[in-house]
């Protein structure tokens, strides 16, 4: 099958590279030119562990291309994915002008039947927008679905092609159809494609991440609790987490959640409620809690410090807001080095994927280390913020020869409490 997508970003290069892959011809769209430029020469623009592999095959099998020239992409395709950035504006609502702008743009250009799809994610409504949009100028037909993605950063590509399941928000018979043939190659195990009205797709996609985001917050919340009662997150987590109604996955405490999606799904679902005069008191609670959980090791830095940390040096390890990515949006580490350097401490940091991106946003005001040991020369304190593996088994004979002192704020609880006392450090966890 013939498929566009318009869009380079995460979304839309792992969405075109998984669907080449099961042999459809892709052509990927993006503004660009230099990016394009450097796609055609084989250079993968982002960092997710298993994509280079695919991108190339698909490269040098002659099913995945790259342009700048939207109509050449239009007129060879009879599907066309908008994997386009919809970010947040000032009041939290999402930022649908890239979207809306390439929607008009395509009833200009079509000749043809489309199957136009919004993988972003979108507010509810925004199917009825994008076909509006493109109505405006069209004089052929098309449809327009909701295809909302579920790609978790770092194992994205698992996600595509084995997926739980596809979420398809459809009112056309012959989308439907042509949508059901597209993804038949990914769902071959029996995981569903599970058809609905294009507004419950859009929905679900925000349902989903603020589900997420309000389980991990709530397990913050029971962590701070357990600091003050004094019982372990740890068994905590194993004693609910065992319960079938409630699951493992998303209970581990920590200093917050970051990256694209939750931060921002959160929010536009709670705009997209203030706009039909709902008060969706959980989510805005997540939010703001989940902004104090951030940097709540600070305070206790500073209180072992006898008040002040002027004047210290410290070190943080992960920088990115997950491990196995190089994304640092909204990534806990970037509140907790601001809140260092306001407090006049001096910071060095290293993380295995995200430094050029930490030194694009953050220049000289931070030291970059070479490696994690480097990160913690002559350093007063360490504060862990990406759980990568890396940082999992360090040599902690090694960590007390170069530190200055022996501390550690473990934003992400990766050592055992009594092991860290027996070896000589000063360790401080969440809920523990």
């Amino acid at each position: 099958m013939k498929v566009a997508v318009v869009g380079t970003g995460y979304v839309g290069l792992v969405t075109g590279t998984c669907l080449a892959e099961t042999g459809n011809s892709v052509i990927c769209v993006d503004i660009d030119e230099a990016k394009v430029q450097k796609m055609k020469a084989g250079i993968v623009p982002i960092f997710e562990p298993g994509l280079d592999i695919l991108f190339d095959r698909n490269i040098q099998q002659g099913r995945l291309s790259f342009t700048t020239d939207l109509k050449e992409a239009i007129d060879k395709s009879t599907f066309i994915f908008l994997a386009l950035p919809t970010p947040p504006g000032e009041d939290g609502s999402a930022d649908l002008s890239y979207v809306l702008g390439v929607a008009e743009e395509l009833g200009k250009i079509m000749t043809s039947y489309k199957v136009v799809i919004d993988k972003s994610t979108v507010p509810v409504g925004t199917a009825d927008k994008v076909r509006a949009a493109i109505q405006k100028n069209a004089t052929v037909d098309f449809d327009v679905v909701s295809n909302p993605e579920f790609l978790r950063e770092g194992y994205a590509i698992d996600d595509f092609m084995k997926p739980d399941r596809v979420v398809v928000g459809v009112s056309s018979a012959k989308a439907k159809e042509k949508m059901e043939q597209l993804y038949k190659p990914f769902v071959r195990q029996g995981n569903p494609i599970v058809f609905m009205d294009e507004k419950s797709a859009e929905l679900t996609k925000y349902a989903a991440n603020s589900f997420l985001a309000t389980k991990i917050t709530f397990m913050n919340e029971i962590a701070n609790l357990c600091e003050l009662v004094g019982a372990d997150v740890d068994q905590v987590r194993m004693g609910i987490g065992s319960d079938s109604r409630i699951g493992k996955r998303f209970l581990f405490p920590g200093i917050g959640y970051g990256g694209s999606c939750f931060p921002k799904d959160v929010q536009a679902l709670v705009k997209s409620s203030d706009e039909v005069n709902y008060n969706f008191d959980i989510l805005k609670s997540v939010m703001k809690v989940n902004q104090r959980q951030k940097t709540i090791l600070i305070p206790r830095m500073e209180k072992h410090f006898g008040g002040s940390l002027k004047g210290k040096k410290i070190a943080v390890w992960g920088l990115a807001f997950k491990p196995n990515t190089d994304d640092i949006r909204e990534a806990p580490a970037i509140y907790n080095i601001e809140c260092l350097l306001e407090k006049g401490a001096e910071v060095k940091a290293f993380d295995p994927e995200a430094m050029s991106n930490i030194k694009n946003l953050l220049g000289d005001r931070i030291q970059y280390a070479q490696n994690q040991y480097d990160a913690i020369e002559n350093a007063d304190a360490l504060l862990i913020c990406t759980e990568w593996q890396v940082f999992r088994t360090p040599d902690f004979d090694l960590m007390l020869s170069k530190m200055k002192f022996p501390n550690i704020f473990d934003g992400r609880n990766l050592y055992d409490t009594r092991e860290m006392k027996e070896s000589g450090f000063n360790y401080f966890s969440i809920g523990r």
